[in-house]
């Protein structure tokens, strides 16, 4: 399987508690971990608004977060500002330049307005960086080819409209194929808000190739895995039963009227149960196993607090299962929880916390020393931060945080 595309870094400014925030060097598997109300939800909405303003368009995914009232960071003024850098190839021989996608919006007249978007790259190790695609208020160009040059013609093109992305509109045009390499790099991003309750629906039968965000059609990936992929559905069947040793099957059962039950069976008992008998944490676990073992994984996945009805002694198999699937698909994970942190590595993780000011602040464990040092000596990240050994962040009031 192909290596996937890789964002290195993601800016944030003006979008709610995120007024201005860097996270860089991000790792196949980036976890972000902090307190409640540290920002870390903010966070993964970046990613969530990106993905709906490219596939629903901006003024619906504007419009769901109570526009700019409610998104702009509060006692703070300009633009809402996005800007991720990533590689088509990040590693290996076919290593491709760092290319960066930037994305300014304000609100003019109670809409969404496009005040700035461009795609810059660079040629080579030392070239200057230059502008594929630039525009300001639905005018711009694009230099059109697979390898742009800075010196090739650019291509002016009008929008529809001062709210319409040029990323949207320009790649569906096979002249643009880094445009078009963005775009669906975009949308095929999986952002995960996974609900047991959705999970235990009956949806109409039908195969479904991904789970969606919340889960509602779980039933329908099973049936699509037993269906074109035995082999993929039979081990994520033997890792649940590893997790939850009782689980003896999954099945998915059409019947007479259209619908699709999803049926659990329990090893001690001879009839399976329905999916909306089972528990929460079996449930979770299955989706979040359907997304990590998807046989066409999505570009970037997002799951947000994995530990919500999971038992934290599953919580370290569940971190090692993301570590796993990182080596298909880029992961960012939230999280509040010391037993998912607990086996990861140093540079994997990184801290959320609220400065004096309100606003949401990033640091990585790897610029902690002390923390380095405690790990390689045998301390697992999680008891670390329970025992306020992290700068920043403690969970607890009362605990000593070390300086």
């Amino acid at each position: 399987m192909a290596v996937p595309p890789r964002i290195e870094q993601l800016k944030v400014k003006n979008f709610r508690a995120l007024r201005d925030v860097t996270l860089d060097k991000l790792t196949p598997l980036s976890v972000l971990l902090g307190p409640n109300g540290s920002g870390k939800s903010t966070v993964f909405d970046v990613f969530a608004f990106m993905s709906e303003c490219f596939s629903d368009g901006i003024r619906k995914a504007w419009d769901r977060r109570g526009r700019f009232r409610e998104l702009r960071s509060r006692g703070s003024a300009g633009h809402i500002e996005i800007e991720i850098k990533y590689r088509e190839v990040p590693d290996g021989p076919g290593k491709t330049p760092l290319i960066t996608y930037h994305l300014e919006i304000d609100e003019e007249g109670s809409r969404p307005v496009v005040v700035r978007e461009f795609l810059r790259w660079k040629r080579g190790s030392y070239g200057q960086p230059y502008n594929i695609l630039d525009y300001r208020r639905g005018e711009g160009h694009v230099i059109t080819g697979d390898l742009p040059e800075h010196s090739d013609k650019r291509a002016e093109r009008r929008l529809a409209g001062p709210d319409v992305l040029a990323v949207s509109t320009l790649g569906t045009l096979a002249e643009n194929p880094r445009v078009i390499a963005l775009k669906e790099f975009i949308t095929g991003w999986h952002l995960s808000y996974l609900s047991a309750n959705d999970a235990r629906g009956s949806p109409e039968s039908g195969p479904a190739e991904r789970l969606s965000q919340t889960g509602d059609n779980l039933a329908n990936v099973v049936q699509y895995l037993r269906e074109q992929h035995p082999e993929r559905l039979q081990h994520i069947f033997d890792t649940l039963r590893s997790r939850i040793p009782r689980i003896e099957s999954v099945d998915a059962r059409a019947l007479d009227d259209g619908r699709l039950l999803l049926r659990i069976k329990d090893g001690p008992f001879d009839d399976p149960i329905l999916a909306r008998y089972a528990s929460d944490g079996t449930l979770k676990l299955l989706a979040y196993l359907t997304v990590l073992y998807d046989p066409s994984p999505p570009r970037l996945i997002g799951i947000e607090e994995p530990e919500n009805f999971l038992h934290p002694l599953l919580l370290p198999e569940l971190a090692e299962e993301c570590q796993a699937a990182s080596s298909n698909a880029q992961l960012i994970v939230t999280t509040h929880s010391p037993f998912f942190i607990k086996r990861l590595n140093i540079d994997e993780v990184r801290m959320l916390y609220r400065d004096e000011d309100g606003y949401t602040k990033a640091r990585r464990l790897t610029d902690m020393p002390n923390v380095q040092s405690l790990q390689q000596a045998g301390a697992d990240l999680g008891e670390l931060w329970i025992e306020g050994h992290f700068d920043v962040g403690s969970p607890f009031v009362g605990v000593a945080v070390k300086q």
